[in-house]
């Protein structure tokens, strides 16, 4: 017989284990589903600078934990399972993972989004090394120095301005020789630090041991060049890590689950939080107030 819970989270970033506190701390059986270990994205960012209630810089695998122990406090179990099929229509939900079979009355959806990669040789040995993906998470690691910024659309666009503000240098590397991103946009990187690198793609990486510069193609005449930088942001977008559950609940073209403020989806008792819902902004504290909105809603239905 697999075992009932409550509430099963599924996901165990800032999004997941916020509902897993909120949750225990309401008397409730609850698990939390992680198939890595605790702090879901926010963990592989060494420096977190913009969470309430730290004036010194934390490191996100380390605030990660900490989540994880505070949910634990109140009785939340963590499982560390990989999910690998749900019927989300069944009652009680069934979830099929790794380390077997779960039931649970109400599920809590928190798997988060992946940063869509370049998928250059070293991106993924230089993050945390020079290579980021959230300019409002590890900017300011970057004050005074030269940073890349790839992409073209709002986020790249918004990322590049932010980055104007403390950076002494910015550079914006898109493939095209326009943006796609609004055009309100464009004025005000006329009037920053930012110099667009039009008709580019990045081909590598330069450093032995972070980043120190960036080798540049221009795509119309094949010609490269390399700029040198401290940093590279990738905004190229992002990927939702919803496959899971295609066919069971509504998403959006992108992929990101459709839920609104109150964190309920398409299937009574199946709620998601965090940064696979549709949302406009993407950070560890909207992920948290994500989590205890589901809660809060959860336990609204396990008491009918």
């Amino acid at each position: 017989m697999s075992e009932l819970y409550d509430i099963v989270v599924i996901g165990g970033g800032p999004a997941g284990y916020t509902a897993a506190l909120y949750g225990a701390r309401s008397g409730f059986k609850v698990a939390v589903l992680e198939k890595l270990s605790p702090g879901g994205q926010m963990a592989t960012t060494s420096e977190v600078d913009n969470y309430p209630g730290f004036p010194e810089t934390i490191d996100g695998f380390e605030l990660g934990e900490k989540m994880q122990q505070g949910a634990e406090r109140f009785g939340a179990k963590t499982i560390f399972a990989e999910v690998d099929k749900v019927d989300l229509k069944a009652n009680p939900k069934v979830i099929s993972t790794s380390e077997g079979e779960f039931q649970a009355k109400t599920v809590i959806i928190c798997t988060g989004a992946q940063p869509r990669p370049l998928g250059l040789a070293k991106e993924a040995s230089f993050r945390s090394k020079g290579v980021a993906y959230c300019a409002t998470c590890d900017g300011r690691q970057y004050a005074n120095k030269v940073v890349v910024v790839n992409g073209g659309g709002n986020s790249a666009v918004e990322d590049a301005l932010y980055l104007a503000k403390i950076c002494s240098k910015v550079y914006l590397v898109h493939r095209r020789d326009t943006l796609r991103a609004t055009p309100v946009y464009w004025e005000r990187l006329k009037k920053n630090n930012v110099e667009i690198v039009w008709n580019s793609t990045i081909k590598d990486i330069l450093g032995d041991k972070r980043v120190e510069g960036i080798l540049v193609e221009n795509v119309k005449t094949k010609e490269t060049s390399e700029i040198k930088c401290d940093g590279l942001f990738v905004a190229i977008g992002r990927q939702p890590e919803s496959n899971l559950f295609a066919g069971q609940l509504d998403m959006d073209k992108a992929g990101y689950i459709v839920a609104g403020e109150e964190t309920k989806t398409s299937v009574p008792g199946v709620f998601v939080a965090g940064d696979v819902r549709t949302k406009a902004l993407r950070q560890i504290v909207t992920a948290a107030s994500d989590g205890a909105m589901a809660a809060h809603f959860a336990e609204k239905f396990l008491l009918g």
